[in-house]
């Protein structure tokens, strides 16, 4: 992969975009309302009509609006609907030829949406986070490229000092810090491990990620190790994620092939490889000694 592969991707996804898109949540929560079978009548609802050349369908990540789900969004006009069923789909693709539909509507201002910005979840429920190419049409992995092709480890880690970020497990560790210690210890072998345990009860943080946007993992942990000098990844996910860990598997196959994972990353003398680990469900293996054990096929 070179930079002029990753805009060549983009601009032919950007391309091949329908005047109207028709996103459907196909999340683990709408997915549990009949989300998949909603996704499907919506694309035969469309051939039917014969819109197939104005219209696409898109099964998107989190929607956020999860309890209301499943939710399906028409653009143009902007309308978000709520809580729809298969036998829904034609009346709501009939809204595009004038038609009317009793489903309900929630406006995109609504005002569970009204007091947030996304940052990690800014893709999500607007790509497929089951093609590469939508996520390279969103700029994906050009952060990795130009870290590569432009920076020092030293300096990404100073860039991430200075941002302020910290880590999303409670705590607020600065990453900087973990990541400078990391880069200053001496070692053959360094690792990259990300915790996708999430063993609280009800807790779904991790899983709204790895869900609708699992490239954005994967870039975060290329920039990581070539950060802190490792050139292994692990992404250790609770075995309860059935819809995160498939996504992910996809998305780690998909990286491979477009040469972002493995040796010499954008052409660089950088290699990183990187594989999922399943937790068996121990509530004990979100804390990072326990999971390290794990991983390492020891008890928790």
């Amino acid at each position: 992969m070179v930079l002029a592969e990753l805009i060549a991707i983009k601009e032919r996804e950007l391309a091949a975009r329908k005047p109207v898109v028709i996103t459907c949540c196909l999340a683990a929560g709408c997915l549990s309302s009949a989300g998949q079978a909603v996704k499907e009548a919506l694309d035969q609802a469309v051939k039917a009509a014969g819109l197939d050349a104005e219209v696409e369908v898109r099964g998107v990540g989190c929607m956020r609006l999860c309890c209301e789900g499943p939710l399906v969004f028409i653009d143009p006009p902007g309308t978000l609907f709520q809580q729809v069923k298969p036998e829904d789909a034609v009346s709501l693709v009939g809204t595009l030829q004038g038609g009317t539909t009793h489903v309900a509507r929630g406006e995109p201002n609504h005002p569970f949406f009204a007091r947030q910005l996304s940052i990690v979840l800014e893709n999500s429920g607007f790509m497929d986070p089951e093609r590469i190419e939508a996520y390279i049409a969103r700029d994906g992995y050009l952060a990795v490229r130009n870290v590569l092709r432009e920076m020092s480890p030293a300096e990404v880690v100073s860039e991430i000092t200075r941002s302020g970020l910290r880590g999303r497990g409670g705590a607020g560790y600065p990453t900087g810090l973990k990541w400078s210690t990391v880069a200053k210890t001496s070692s053959a072998k360094k690792y990259v491990i990300c915790n996708a345990d999430e063993g609280d009860p009800g807790a779904f943080m991790d899983r709204s990620v790895l869900e609708s946007d699992p490239h954005r993992v994967i870039e975060g942990m290329i920039i990581a190790a070539y950060a802190v000098g490792a050139d292994q990844g692990y992404i250790y996910v609770r075995a309860e994620y059935p819809l995160a860990i498939s996504r992910l598997q996809t998305a780690i196959r998909q990286a491979k092939q477009h040469g972002l994972l493995g040796s010499g990353v954008f052409e660089s003398p950088f290699n990183f490889n990187l594989d999922i680990r399943i937790g068996a469900g121990a509530f004990v293996c979100g804390e990072e000694t326990a999971l390290m054990a794990s991983v390492e096929g020891r008890r928790g």
